[in-house]
């Protein structure tokens, strides 16, 4: 899977699965743009003397909006009602695994974000890829092609700046460790019609 690295890729028959319940995948996906948005915000909040994460992370949580809003738009053309935000257990179970490998530094816990935040955009990027290459409908296909390239872009930002203030940690390990965790995680999931199911 190319820069991305992830260690499993999905099994382009998952498609076949997410056409059956098209507004559960688009209700999903909606509140996963939400979450992302959301998760820049926090990030900002807690380390706001870094001008330049600032700034770029504004920028990220501006798109992931417009994505939100972009998603809600097909939704509501469509004729279809955006559900009620989804539980995702695969991004909990990244976020347990971000928890316990922080050592309670402020760079720690900044370095260990940024990954958490990388893991989830690269397998976001991967499964809108898998999306745009096999979904039947024309115009999802078109849709997951152009934020597939968005996320890509977002998982570069939160790797760079890992790379960046991750001063003392052996960043480039660590993202290994993150693969090979998500590696385990992601083999339990594909099976459900979400953007992470």
């Amino acid at each position: 899977m190319g820069v991305l690295r992830l260690q499993l890729p999905t099994d382009p028959r998952w498609v076949n699965i997410v056409e059956k319940n098209i507004e559960e995948i688009l209700t999903d996906h909606a509140w996963c743009e939400q979450k992302a948005a959301t998760n820049a915000i926090t990030i900002i909040t807690n380390n706001s003397e870094h001008q330049d994460l600032v700034q770029d992370l504004l920028a990220l949580a501006k798109e992931e909006i417009d994505h939100f809003e972009q998603v809600h738009n097909i939704i509501i053309k469509r004729g279809l009602k955006l559900g009620r935000e989804r539980k995702d257990d695969y991004v909990n179970e990244l976020y347990l695994y971000m928890k316990k490998s922080s050592n309670g530094s402020r760079v720690s816990s900044l370095v260990e974000r940024l990954l958490f935040s990388a893991m989830i955009e690269a397998r976001s990027c991967e499964r809108f890829k898998v999306l745009s290459e096999n979904i039947q409908d024309e115009e999802l296909a078109v849709f997951y092609r152009d934020l597939m390239e968005s996320e890509a872009g977002h998982y570069t930002t939160f790797i760079t700046y890992a790379r960046k203030y991750g001063v003392g940690i052996d960043v480039e390990k660590r993202w290994r460790e993150w693969l090979a965790f998500e590696e385990s995680v992601i083999a339990n999931y594909g099976k459900g019609e979400t953007i992470h199911g």
